[in-house]
């Protein structure tokens, strides 16, 4: 039986993973590349060498640079792309009549957005979803096994996006909390870069451990504001995704974290990293949107005030420290 096709947009290592991961059961899947040179590399060559190398791809797996025949033809449309480029393609894929699963995180720091509220803005809820949750690229493209949640307004929505990604090693949980599983995908990152500050000044495991606890409360406080469920925070998209994050080598906002704790400037850390930083925009969004509820993140400020230069990473951490103690809530 003839498999349905899928389009995957954006030929870094999270998209060139999805595209490979959905292609592993013979599918057909076209990953789109937006330079030309780019995507002719990585047909010829059959690997991403640049950020996934030696990892070959499936057979029916074709990288492009042309972008309309394949949306056209495709039964869903995968966005692996950074937020800020994902807000400049969304227009065009308004009327596609088919599911478009956003696979990015974080939240847009001049209009405050979530994830799941751009989408629906421009797709609608019949046919928007996110994918979240633990997930370093290149285990998911070495075909390490791997749970991941996909969120949309229905459930019907939920596992017929969740249906396309038929490699057993590629779990995926349902859910109808987009809210949740956004805003847990978006504020982990803040508290890995706080993570990362903690291992680059060499404070221990204990505070690792503090940060991801008190990470998650935090997280939690804001995403419940904004209409999450605990219980969200609390599974993949969340806590697992958040532990990951923290202390997983391969994440990039733990290294800038790492980076930052040497003494870097937040450019020389972005440079140093050299991939797209997510907690760095969405640590401004975030202590924009909760100032304007009333919820107190101190970890969040304390990344925030660490990105802008107003504060050194020994600092950051000495505040926080110093906050007067409380209840554990």
């Amino acid at each position: 039986m003839k498999q349905d096709s899928v389009c995957v947009l954006g030929a870094g290592s999270w998209g060139t993973a999805l595209a490979m991961v959905l292609a592993r059961q013979s599918r057909p899947v076209t990953l789109i590349a937006r330079n030309p040179e780019t995507a002719e590399l990585m047909q010829q060559s059959r690997e991403n060498k640049r950020y996934l190398p030696n990892i070959r791809f499936p057979d029916s797996l074709t990288i492009s640079c042309k972008q309309q025949l394949p949306l056209q033809q495709a039964s869903a449309v995968i966005l692996a792309l950074p937020c800020s480029a994902t807000l400049e393609i969304l227009p065009a894929l308004s009327g596609l009549n088919k599911p478009i699963i956003a696979a990015c995180k974080g939240l847009n720091p001049q209009t405050l957005e979530r994830m799941d509220e751009t989408l629906l803005q421009h797709i609608g809820a019949e046919y928007a979803a996110l994918l979240s949750g633990p997930s370093f690229a290149i285990e998911v493209a070495q075909g390490m096994p791997t749970a991941i949640t996909m969120a949309a307004s229905s459930e019907a929505l939920a596992r017929h996006a969740a249906s396309f990604f038929d490699d057993p090693a590629f779990r995926i949980y349902t859910s109808t909390d987009m809210t949740g599983v956004a805003m847990g995908g978006a504020l982990k990152n803040i508290i890995a870069i706080a993570a990362g500050v903690a291992e680059g000044l060499n404070l221990g495991h204990n505070t690792t451990a503090a940060l991801i606890t008190r990470g998650i409360s935090e997280i939690s406080r804001l995403a419940v504001a904004c209409g999450g469920k605990p219980e969200t925070l609390s599974g993949l998209s969340g806590l697992g995704d958040l532990v990951l994050t923290c202390t997983g080598s391969l994440s990039r906002n733990r290294q800038m974290g790492i980076a930052l704790a040497s003494g870097m400037s937040a450019d020389a850390a972005r440079t140093h990293v050299g991939q797209v930083v997510e907690g760095e925009r969405s640590a401004l969004a975030a202590c924009r949107l909760s100032e304007r509820m009333g919820i107190d993140m101190p970890i969040s400020q304390g990344v925030q005030a660490l990105l802008s230069g107003k504060i050194s990473p020994q600092a950051a951490v000495q505040a926080l420290l110093s906050r007067p103690e409380k209840n554990e809530s």
